[in-house]
């Protein structure tokens, strides 16, 4: 099995704080979301390994883990330990022992930004609560649920999805409901061959398009320096559609606008939503010609008189 370095991945140190980490994921997630890079193969790939390394980096027991591994691993290759030799038997923590159950993590996330086997070897088996020492160590009925984390888009998580998913021989369609957030966790009851359950931990991957505040969203319109100042319409993107939304005069760069129940679909009831707050750029114009220029520097003059 080959290492992974998730620092690598996201290009910080080892020492990232928290919010590093997450400032240079939310920096390659846009760069590299699939919606941005339509047909990219490439692009698509880097994107699953970012998504990979944050949902490690941005847990603490999971990075906590790793970086164990981490050093553990680093001394083995500095002994001259040759390539291949390094026990990972004593890392892994999904291994079939006793009345453990297996999940297909290829049907879990639908083919599709799927984790690697380095990341379902070490953390395919992590259950909500387990301490550090107890990872690799077989499962008593009494351990926690298992929790197996699933990436979905923003747009899945307004309209609700859903993944398969075999446990031992049992195969099962998850529906994750509409509003799902970051940390949701769906519980699938009877999921294994003894009765037990499992829980899905859902990952709402970041949009190009859209900031997420709890159940409401926050997203940009460009307008020119005439709409600004004279009024006129633009084109909103909402998770529904284009719209058009009215600029009034004396708009100023960053106002915001709501438009209310164009967010988020709640959690516990999806008939609510909440509201998409819509921040105005206005683009400067260039190349004005000499009659422009004329026309903009007597309302300059006007308004200088008018103050």
């Amino acid at each position: 099995m080959e290492y992974k370095d998730y620092y690598k991945t996201l290009g910080v140190s080892r020492s990232a704080s928290a919010d590093e980490i997450r400032t240079a994921y939310r920096k390659l997630a846009m760069k590299l979301h699939p919606d941005r890079n339509p047909g990219n193969k490439q692009a698509e790939e880097k994107f699953k390994e970012v998504n990979e390394a944050y949902q490690v980096l941005s847990d603490a027991q999971k990075r906590a883990r790793y970086d164990q591994l981490g050093s553990a691993y680093s001394d083995y290759q500095r002994r001259g330990g040759p390539p291949g030799g390094f026990n990972w038997g004593d890392w892994t923590t999904n291994r079939p022992s006793g009345g453990a159950q297996q999940v297909d993590f290829n049907d879990v996330f639908g083919g599709a930004g799927g984790f690697s086997d380095f990341f379902s070897a070490l953390f395919g088996g992590m259950g909500g609560g387990a301490a550090a020492a107890d990872f690799g160590m077989p499962r008593s009925r009494a351990a926690a649920t298992p929790e197996y984390p699933v990436a979905i888009t923003l747009k899945e998580a307004y309209e609700g999805a859903t993944r398969q998913m075999t446990v031992g021989n049992l195969r099962k369609q998850v529906t994750i409901p509409a509003g799902a957030k970051t940390g949701t966790k769906v519980r699938i009851p009877n999921a294994t061959s003894e009765g037990g359950d499992v829980y899905l931990k859902v990952s709402v991957e970041p949009d190009p398009n859209f900031e997420r505040e709890g159940d409401n969203l926050t997203t940009q319109a460009t307008v020119d320096l005439f709409t600004a100042l004279l009024g006129g319409e633009a084109d909103v993107q909402t998770m529904t559609g284009r719209v058009k939304l009215t600029i009034p005069p004396g708009t100023q760069p960053e106002q915001k606008f709501r438009l209310a129940g164009r967010g988020m679909p709640h959690l516990r009831n999806t008939q609510e939503k909440g509201d998409l707050y819509v921040q105005v750029k206005v683009r400067m114009p260039r190349n004005l010609s000499t009659e422009q220029k004329s026309l903009l520097e007597k309302a300059r003059d006007l308004q200088k008189e008018k103050e």
